[in-house]
């Protein structure tokens, strides 16, 4: 390749970047997901599944779908 490809590769990368940049700033930086939901719903999971194993299937698939749903990127505000 020549040296006007490297130079054109080079000055493409510097707007791209820049272009990303810009993008990020206007977005702002996205908050960090907190643990919290999570262990509590898996810790109510637990205690329904010693005090009423037969109901112990409903209670896990509802958790999992409640941590699905927490965890998803389209749940996401910011």
């Amino acid at each position: 390749m020549s040296e006007l490809d490297a130079r054109l590769r080079d000055e493409i990368d510097d707007q791209v970047a820049e272009a990303l940049d810009a993008y990020l700033a206007e977005r702002g930086a996205p908050r960090p997901r907190r643990a919290w939901p999570v262990v509590v719903t898996v810790a109510l999971g637990v205690a329904t599944t010693w005090l009423v194993p037969g109901a112990a299937w409903a209670a896990w698939l509802a958790i999992a779908v409640a941590n699905l749903g927490y965890s998803l990127p389209w749940n996401r505000t910011g």
